[in-house]
């Protein structure tokens, strides 16, 4: 028999652990039945077995111990004079909303929000949950929190500092603080040094997450209660997926004027995301004008996410032939990771291990199986008509949804077969319950060829991009960075 508590194994029939003194099982006052420690009622009879909450065994205590964590203190900026004048109703609306904002913004980065003082807030990474990149995660938080609040109110601004290191963290603790030490005290006086509108950072932060956030030098800072100045970092942007991925040589230019349509990218995908329902965005702007550049900072921010996320992209063609399903084609190779090149006996051996992966029904999978083959060019001669085909895609993006949200990111669709137009509005309705979000990249000569596609779809945005204006073209935002080369994964 083993014990609940230490995990020793114990002869059969035995009341007591023979390690820790525990008890092993726990007698019904009714039937008489045996129980395992800590059930609250007989398994045989239902009685209850503490009857009186009192008599119950103690809980232990919360645990302390030295972790290395990342503490983030953000401040509201310009608060008392936007609630000057305002109604007292008002005010408190506004305070909740930057509340849940701070709080959605911390948690999506794998964050805890430790505690709200006044109009500010204290989050901590690395308890109760721990994670190699919980550094780049604060950061990356921190940068959007300061990003997001403007849309509250014009007048409002958010100031932030996050510090990395070690701390004294209580595990398990209730209405009292997590996390205690200096760290918490030299981050909160960080916090205080930045400008509104900016995020500054130690040393072991910007170390730890420089593969992904590009810095400044903010030089350095007298501290009160510090002996000496704290050379600290003005985090600008994110130019990388987690841990760096993403990233490679080249020269990335700095983001600029597109703020408004990023964020609404990603309104959609969170919208999808947390009510479970499929959602279409269809972005239309005339070449070079940033289409592309938009969808890159999308998926470096997906993937900088807590929550994994299924990405997939694939590229219309506008030359050759045979080359309708092609986007598509190219999604699910990625998904199986199978190279375009690769040997078809190779390449199906790829297919069937990510299938069983992903679709747990072998009837479903055989299914399933031939017909994306047949996308993939794998097979010879189609098996069924198109809305069979459609029906066995359809499958594979609704399992993976059940998983994971599920990103599909088309580029120049103006060049999309009417097929791939046909599935993908097949997909959007059939599959409209389940957390898949496309996002789709055009020109304006779509219109001509398809004026009413999406329009009819439930869940569907267009966004256009015009021109920058002339202040965003000539802002200074800082020298380009390393640009990336896409990876599949």
């Amino acid at each position: 028999m083993m014990c609940g508590v230490c995990g020793q194994a114990n002869e059969a029939g035995r009341k007591f652990c023979g390690e820790c003194g525990s008890p092993l099982a726990v007698a019904c006052a009714r039937c008489g039945s045996a129980n395992s420690p800590g059930t609250k009622f007989c398994g045989d009879c239902g009685a209850a077995l503490v009857a009186d909450p009192s008599l119950a065994a103690p809980t232990a205590p919360p645990q302390a111990e030295r972790r290395l964590v990342s503490v983030l203190f953000a401040d509201l900026v310009g608060f008392t004079a936007a609630s000057e004048g305002r109604d007292a109703e008002d005010t408190r609306e506004l305070l909740t909303r930057y509340f849940d904002l701070a709080r959605t913004t911390i948690e999506r980065y794998g964050g805890t929000v430790e505690k709200f003082i006044g109009d500010a807030v204290m989050a901590l990474w690395g308890a109760p949950v721990t994670h190699e990149d919980d550094a780049e995660r604060a950061v990356r938080a921190a940068l959007d929190l300061v990003g997001a609040i403007p849309t509250l109110d014009a007048s409002l601004r958010v100031r932030a500092g996050v510090l990395s290191g070690e701390a004294a963290v209580t595990l398990g603790a209730e209405g009292q603080g997590m996390v205690a030490g200096d760290l918490v005290n030299t981050a909160s006086r960080i916090q205080s040094a930045a400008e509104p509108g900016t995020v500054l950072v130690g040393d072991a932060t910007k170390r730890a997450s420089e593969a992904s956030i590009t810095y400044d030098d903010a030089g350095e800072h007298a501290l009160k209660g510090k002996a000496e100045p704290l050379r600290l970092w003005q985090a600008l942007r994110v130019v990388a997926g987690a841990r760096g991925s993403l990233r490679a040589s080249g020269l990335e230019a700095p983001f600029v004027g597109r703020d408004r349509e990023l964020r609404l990218v990603k309104e959609h995908f969170h919208a999808s995301a947390d009510e479970g329902r499929a959602q279409l965005v269809l972005v239309n702007g005339i070449p070079g004008i940033g289409k592309s550049r938009l969808a890159w900072e999308f998926e470096k921010y997906v993937d900088g996410l807590a929550v994994e996320t299924f990405w997939h992209r694939g590229r219309c063609l506008s030359y050759g032939d045979g080359v309708a399903y092609w986007a598509l084609a190219e999604m699910v190779r990625m998904r199986c990771g199978i190279a375009e090149e690769e040997e078809p006996s190779v390449a199906r051996k790829k297919l069937d291990l990510a299938l069983s992966e992903y679709i747990l029904d072998a009837d479903e999978r055989a299914w399933v199986e031939p017909r994306l083959a047949h996308l993939l060019g794998l097979e010879d001669g189609a098996p069924g008509d198109q809305e069979n085909l459609f029906s066995a895609w359809r499958i594979l993006f609704e399992r993976l949804a059940e998983e994971s949200p599920t990103v599909l990111v088309f580029e120049d669709i103006q060049w999309a077969d009417a097929g791939l137009l046909d599935f993908l509005e097949y997909l959007l309705d059939w599959s409209r319950g389940h957390p898949l979000f496309v996002l789709a990249l055009t020109r304006p000569e779509f219109a001509e060829k398809r004026p009413s596609w999406g329009a009819g779809q439930r869940g569907f945005t267009p966004i256009y991009l015009e021109p920058l204006p002339a202040e965003a073209i000539g802002r200074d935002e800082g020298v380009p960075v390393p640009l990336r080369v896409p990876r599949r994964r």
